[in-house]
């Protein structure tokens, strides 16, 4: 499975954001997916996950301005970002998940496969 991310960019605080996750092999609809992101000097921390059959958890720091969805068809997951602000900036990154979505582990990044190689979202304020 190979992962590959689009949609980052130079925002300005308040902006949206749309990123994507495209599978270049593999079949989307067997996969949890999940979104991170690591700021500069920061670890890589949980943003957003989907299951399999369209079950979405958040991370509170993103929890009501974020929204992850997949498109089966399309072998693409997304992830909306709305109202950025400045400590939003960070390169994401996409994964698949392996193994059962349990609430103790699902933002450990040692639950994840087949990273991305991440897209840049900064925010200016």
């Amino acid at each position: 499975v190979q992962i590959v991310e689009s949609g980052g960019g130079l925002v300005q605080a308040g902006s949206s954001l749309r990123l994507s996750c495209t599978l270049s092999s593999g079949a989307l609809n067997s996969y949890h997916m999940g979104w991170f992101r690591q700021a500069t000097g920061q670890e890589r921390e949980f943003v957003a996950l989907i299951s399999t059959s369209g079950s979405t958890y958040y991370a509170d720091t993103v929890k009501g301005r974020c929204t992850i969805s997949r498109d089966n068809a399309k072998n693409t997951v997304n992830l909306q970002l709305n109202s950025l602000k400045p400590e939003d900036t960070a390169v994401y990154y996409c994964a698949r998940k392996r193994g059962p979505i349990f609430a103790a582990t699902m933002a450990r990044t040692d639950e994840y496969l087949n990273w991305g190689q991440g897209t840049q979202v900064t925010v200016s304020s």
